[in-house]
């Protein structure tokens, strides 16, 4: 009788299990952790038990629900997943999940059935599932969403989600239309590991729902590349050997996620990237970019970054990875005017408004730099302005050609290939000192520098400083340092930086002035109102000016200057 059984609940099984139990025994609940009886491959398993199939159903006295259940429901109240992202409506669970967790949830005993009079008795003493990855809880905040629907409405909210008309292959919706557990996971096969409903190698499974923007040219979803075994394992989950293998698993986790909103694998942002971009599986160090002296302060806040969050960062004033990076569409089709590695990011255009996607470098940095108030002010100027879409309006009467050429036609101490028709980026000026612009071997980008604010190359503001290659290397990375010396358009500029020691930032602001030409902006430490109390810089044309100011102790009211010496 018990064999007869045993064949019966075997044969209906394979029929619920969609006939992949005709498939060979790798496909078997019998060789799979979910045969509990005494002869089951896994270390929690009856102590005599010998039915496989008694744990989930039975043929008589089942619970009265399908498939022939013979659990007793856990009757605990979830704590379901939710973000400000998430578009469904996700509750308590229905349906078939509601099976899986009688078991998962670690409330009710795995021996506990509803056909028999006491317990089945589990090997050490094991009454319910022991902690690890397979033990839900209660707590499903941690866990992919289950028991919603999935539905037109659902994908009109959500564009990255593909229609569920298509859900008909491995991964299908219940009966009644919403995802559930046995969506992704088939209990009587474990063919693919995790009784995943197929193999999850390159985002497949994954795929099958989520259609991210960006993905199928980004390089998370390309990379060949392999870890090099210096710990810490950044793949310990899986088998698979690179990044384009472990796709979305590189920064997501299905279930007991450690950052539980967008269910990131790490609860702190940037360790599910420096994972991977600490040198041991992308090719450049950036985590230790953020430990030289000046730097983006991703490690300073956690939990501020929000992908909902507006364009402009302004009330809660933050910088995570993710604000400058999208991981589903970052890659490396590098265009003039915008790297590949910032696709897909929002950003606020030279007029203020929000962008998304952006289409400039600049755009992203204004998202912090712009409107956004808690700037650092580095020199104290006679016009003060920390708004850096302001700075470097094409109306300004000058700046540094970020957003358009620039105004000024007659700069002889350019450097080739500068022209006065060349546009630079923010990046030009702010980058890595030791990256590929300063004949480094360094990633490129703004993550972090030896030289503050972020510079790339050296530029010392401080007064009374020796004049040298390295003191300026920032400004003569563009001009000539020989031409500058020389007096090719300003006649005082060696008297100036050499003579008298003084910065270039003294009398120039690399960003731009409103009103003066020649980024002509005093630094208000250094230069005064000269004795009649004027402080004033005057432009007379090509090469020819005045100024009114006291510098150094020495009184110009005015002094004059004029005439290009070649």
């Amino acid at each position: 009788m018990i064999f007869c059984l045993r064949i019966f609940l075997l044969v209906f099984l394979s029929g619920f299990a969609g006939g992949e139990f005709s498939s060979g025994q790798a496909a078997s609940i019998v060789n799979s952790k979910h045969n509990l009886s005494a002869g089951g491959p896994g270390s929690v398993k009856a102590s005599t038990e010998s039915q496989i199939c008694v744990f989930c159903h039975a043929p008589h006295n089942a619970s009265g629900v399908a498939p022939l259940w013979n659990r007793y429901e856990s009757g605990q109240a979830y704590i379901p997943y939710t973000s400000t992202t998430a578009k469904a409506s996700v509750g308590q669970p229905t349906g078939s999940s509601k099976m899986c967790l009688s078991c998962h949830d670690g409330t009710v005993a795995l021996g506990m059935v509803t056909s028999r009079p006491a317990e089945i008795p589990f090997t050490g003493g094991i009454t319910i599932l022991p902690q690890g990855e397979s033990n839900l809880g209660i707590d499903l905040s941690d866990d992919h969403p289950v028991s919603f629907y999935y539905d037109t409405f659902l994908t009109s909210q959500n564009p990255e989600l593909n229609n569920p008309g298509g859900l008909t292959g491995a991964v299908k919706l219940d009966p009644g239309g919403q995802l559930q557990c046995i969506s992704c996971h088939d209990p009587h096969n474990d063919q693919y590991g995790k009784f995943l409903t197929m193999d999850a190698i390159n985002s497949g499974l994954c795929l099958q729902c989520h259609n991210k923007t960006g993905w199928v040219n980004s390089v998370h979803n390309n990379s060949s590349k392999t870890w090099n075994g210096v710990a810490p394992d950044p793949w310990p989950q899986t088998s698979w050997s690179t990044v384009a293998q472990n796709g979305c698993g590189n920064c997501h986790l299905p279930h007991n996620a450690g950052g539980r909103e967008r269910l990131l694998r790490y609860g702190v942002e940037e360790d599910n990237c420096f994972i991977c971009h600490n040198g041991n599986v992308a090719g450049q160090d950036i985590e230790a970019e953020f430990n030289k002296f000046s730097v983006h302060p991703v490690t300073m806040t956690a939990g501020n970054h929000d992908p909902s969050e507006p364009a402009l960062v302004s009330s809660s004033r933050h910088v995570e990875c993710a604000d400058c990076h999208n991981p589903h569409a970052a890659n490396s089709q590098d265009t003039p005017l915008l790297p590949g590695s910032l696709r897909s990011i929002q950003g606020i255009d030279a007029g203020g408004a929000p962008v998304n996607p952006l289409s400039r470098e600049y755009e992203l940095c204004f998202r912090c730099h712009a409107d956004s108030s808690g700037s650092k002010v580095y020199v104290t100027r006679q016009y003060p302005e920390t708004n850096t879409r302001f700075e470097f309006d094409p109306a300004n009467a000058s700046y540094h050609p970020v957003l358009n050429v620039g105004r000024n036609p007659d700069v002889p101490s350019l450097i080739s290939p500068y022209t006065t028709a060349s546009t630079v980026q923010c990046t030009s000026c702010h980058n890595n000192d030791q990256g590929p612009q300063n004949s480094g071997t360094g990633p490129n980008g703004p993550h972090g520098s030896a030289y503050p604010p972020l510079l790339e190359r050296q530029l010392l503001l401080t007064d009374g400083l020796t004049e040298s290659l390295t003191a300026y290397a920032l400004c003569y990375k563009c001009h000539d340092r020989n031409r500058i010396l020389n007096d090719t358009s300003f006649s005082k500029h060696r008297e100036h930086i050499v003579g008298q020691k003084a910065a270039c930032t003294v009398c120039h602001d690399p960003h731009g002035v409103k009103n003066k030409t020649h980024l002509i902006n005093f630094d208000r430490n250094v230069v005064s109102p000269n004795s009649s109390g004027k402080l004033l810089f005057e432009d007379l044309g090509r090469f020819r000016g005045r100024c009114y100011l006291k510098c150094h102790n020495q009184d110009h009211n005015p002094k004059s200057y004029g005439g290009m010496q070649m």
